[in-house]
């Protein structure tokens, strides 16, 4: 007999991620820290209602990621080490960026009836502050994935590395914290290749050299041992998607690889969700 067990874990599954967003944004882990505090030193601390913030507290109590005892809340184990902005594995910077993303998804079917994208980010015409917001978006998540990567890949015979149509270039951030000999370099296109400096400043990274291009039309001048495509290939057309790979592995030397991951779709703005993390040799 079927049911709606599944359905009904999907409809579920919303209010704690929304939930997660906003103490992201309202800055509740982070302010929390090592401490425990009532919903009302919470709230004059962050400035909001204390009794529309216990709602919000107990949440996410609810769903584990504070602990609550007399009234007071503290971080639990996982918000005490991701969601803390003060701890080195801080995983909610991109909470921002989650707000663009989550908006699209919401777009998923006013793209296929316009059967053009609901909420395009064309980075080609973006100008030059919209262009640096949304790669300040992109920048804390970049750094997590190169945290990642760098934990898979072997790289302790790599000695260069392209990042192409990395945004602001962080993932070249997390990669070489493990991996710190590795020379760095950001190929993206000229609009996000303008801002990507400063950002990159921000993070210790100015080395990262970055070169202005566009993978899908031709590769980048330089030859390098890893060639990174993160959020490039599932957002492009199929001849472009070919192109963008085949460029890609015109920039590896004798024996390189390209690893490509990431999840969306060109159509709906990042709606479906495909995750690939692989890498291939060039002929």
């Amino acid at each position: 007999m079927v049911d709606s067990e599944r359905i009904d874990k999907l409809i579920k599954g919303v209010p704690p991620a929304l939930a997660l967003r906003a103490g992201l944004d309202l800055g509740i882990f982070t302010r929390l820290g090592g401490d425990a505090m009532t919903a009302d030193s919470l709230g004059v601390a962050l400035k909001v209602d204390p009794d529309r913030l216990s709602r919000l507290l107990y949440a996410l109590a609810s769903i584990g990621l504070l602990d609550v005892e007399d009234g007071q809340f503290r971080n639990g184990a996982e918000a005490a080490a991701f969601l803390d902005a003060s701890k080195p594995a801080y995983r909610g910077g991109d909470h921002a960026l989650l707000r663009e993303l989550w908006g699209a998804d919401l777009l998923t079917a006013e793209s296929l009836r316009q059967n053009r994208p609901a909420a395009l980010h064309d980075f080609s015409e973006a100008g030059p502050e919209s262009a640096a917001a949304f790669s300040r978006m992109l920048a804390p998540g970049g750094v997590t994935f190169g945290r990642n990567l760098a934990r898979e890949l072997d790289l302790s015979a790599t000695g260069s590395v392209i990042d192409i149509g990395g945004g602001a270039g962080t993932i070249l951030v997390g990669l070489r914290e493990r991996w710190p000999h590795i020379a760095a370099t950001l190929m993206e296109l000229p609009t996000v290749a303008a801002v990507a400096p400063a950002i990159l400043s921000e993070y210790g990274a100015d080395d990262v050299v970055v070169e202005e291009g566009d993978i899908t039309v031709a590769p980048s001048i330089g030859r390098y041992d890893l060639a990174i495509m993160k959020a490039v290939v599932q957002v492009l057309p199929p001849d472009q998607a070919r192109s963008s790979i085949l460029n890609a592995a015109r920039c590896l030397t004798q024996g390189g690889e390209i690893a490509i991951a990431g999840w969306g779709s060109s159509m709906t703005t990042a709606s479906a969700r495909l995750t690939v993390c692989f890498s291939i040799s060039p002929s």
